[in-house]
């Protein structure tokens, strides 16, 4: 999968260095991976929230943290919307950031 913007985490973890270890691992999870449909992330993060659009919200670091992003199946690409901790994740509409 082909991920933009991997500066949106790099910036995040500036702040919250615990975040930068687990954001790491899931970016080059997922630039290896090849996700065909909802399924076969679901596979793989069965914590994964689906929400409308093709949004996708990933609970990392044990629920610390969480991860928005916009798949296009199709063209095997990952739009990151959002990273934040589980306070900001409160504050947001998750469905249209």
């Amino acid at each position: 999968m082909r991920i933009i913007a991997r500066s949106t985490l790099a910036e995040f973890w500036l702040n919250h260095p615990t975040a930068k270890e687990p954001l790491e691992a899931w970016y080059k999870e997922t630039e290896k991976a090849s996700w065909e449909t909802p399924d076969d992330i679901k596979k793989r993060y069965p914590s994964a929230s689906f929400l409308v659009d093709n949004r996708v919200c990933f609970n990392i670091s044990g629920n610390n943290f969480r991860l928005i992003v916009k798949v296009n199946y199709k063209f095997h690409i990952v739009y990151i919307r959002f990273v934040g901790t589980h306070a900001e994740y409160n504050k947001i509409n998750a469905e249209t950031i």
